[in-house]
């Protein structure tokens, strides 16, 4: 059974992205995959002119970033972020208390920090990171998931309930003068907690994004430059 890394569509887009930001390509045609290669993917950047060591370069800036996890859904918004970045080692105990600093750092939050034999956790209510064993190595996991989604939803929704029901016991009596401000009142409440409450989604997932994929790319660059100090202490 295969162990190459293969990169999947979203990956595989940002790969030929910063592949050829500085060449000059004509439109790649990928083929329908269930993952690419790394030498598959050389493969069909030769067919526009990609140098192999540009795709090369690139795969390796989306290996340092990780692999973000697929999404939960609220009405069509992202209620969930996670990214998974291989190690190419276990860290040590002080490796580990750095990246705590900083996942500390970049959250600006506190957190508890647990070890369970071989895991090691770093979590802030719903949001976690996690170091981990694999199959064939270590992967840093961070996940998170906006729970306030839920209740913001639910308040918004009952606001406009209770304005349709009060409007309809209104209008059964007769009542369309001045008694229509409370309705009209909690009917614009109900609208306004529902649409802050999806445009602050897409904000929010774009900034954990952005955290996650620091912390990947610092996890990363601190375990290879430890590794590639010991190499050279040898």
């Amino acid at each position: 059974m295969s162990t190459k890394r293969r990169y999947h569509d979203a990956e595989v887009e940002e790969i030929f992205a910063l592949a050829t930001q500085t060449a000059e390509a004509g439109p790649l045609a990928l083929p329908n995959h269930d993952g690419l290669t790394l030498e598959e993917l050389q493969e069909v950047g030769a067919q526009v002119g990609l140098p192999p060591e540009r795709i090369a370069a690139a795969a390796s800036a989306v290996d340092v970033r990780g692999e973000t996890l697929p999404q939960r859904k609220h009405m069509g918004q992202p209620l969930s972020v996670g990214r998974v970045v291989d190690l190419p080692r276990a860290a040590t105990d002080r490796e580990w208390e750095l990246l705590v600093a900083e996942l500390r750092a970049t959250f600006d939050a506190k957190g508890e920090v647990t070890s369970h034999g071989g895991l090691r956790e770093w979590s802030n209510g719903n949001l976690h990171a996690f170091h981990e064993p694999t199959d064939d190595g270590y992967r840093l996991r961070m996940t998170t998931f906006r729970e306030v989604t839920y209740s913001m939803t639910a308040m918004g929704s009952m606001f406009l309930v209770m304005s349709i029901i009060m409007f309809v016991a209104m209008a059964s009596k007769g009542k369309l003068g001045l008694e229509l401000v409370l309705p009209m009142f909690f009917g614009a409440a109900g609208i306004g907690a529902l649409a802050s409450n999806m445009l602050q989604l897409p904000r929010w997932a774009r900034e954990r994004e952005q955290q996650m994929e620091h912390i990947a790319e610092r996890a990363r660059t601190l375990l290879e430059a430890s590794t590639a100090d010991d190499d050279d202490a040898e």
